[in-house]
């Protein structure tokens, strides 16, 4: 990676999480006080079982993906994440496929997410039959 890149920093608020005992699907509940720290929600996305907000302009690149309790979504990304952390080597060609996307896709951010999906589910797929043979569960929150 070129020095001058910054990465994007990725947040995953989970519904349990939530203060208060906020309600994934009452966003009402906390969406000004994630506004509040600096981020907008992305009304436009499509997947219903998230929500996602973005960092203000000007500001470092940070996505924060509030997920519903017990979704597909929260499920596949605990998974993914877990999975990565215990095989690098997948990490790693899967930060050389990101970078490669960047460069080819610079200017067309749709592009970009479209191509991360072979590889996505190549290492979902390995990281499924790594899940049945350890007998994986959700690690404990990062807080």
């Amino acid at each position: 990676m070129h020095k001058r890149q910054r990465r994007i920093l990725n947040l995953s608020i989970l519904e349990k999480a939530l203060k208060g005992g906020a309600r994934y699907d009452d966003i009402i509940s906390y969406r000004h006080k994630v506004e509040r720290v600096g981020f907008e929600l992305r009304e436009e996305n499509p997947d219903r079982s998230k929500r996602y907000f973005r960092e203000v302009p000007g500001t470092r690149r940070i996505h924060v993906h509030v997920r519903q309790a017990g979704s597909l979504s929260e499920q596949m990304t605990l998974l993914f994440r877990d999975y990565l952390r215990t095989h690098p080597e997948d990490g790693l060609r899967y930060a050389q496929e990101k970078h490669r996307l960047m460069k080819l896709y610079k200017e067309e951010r749709p592009k970009y997410v479209e191509g991360k999906g072979p590889i996505v589910w190549d290492i979902l797929q390995k990281a499924h039959i790594w899940s049945q043979e350890i007998g994986w569960k959700p690690a404990v929150s990062d807080r």
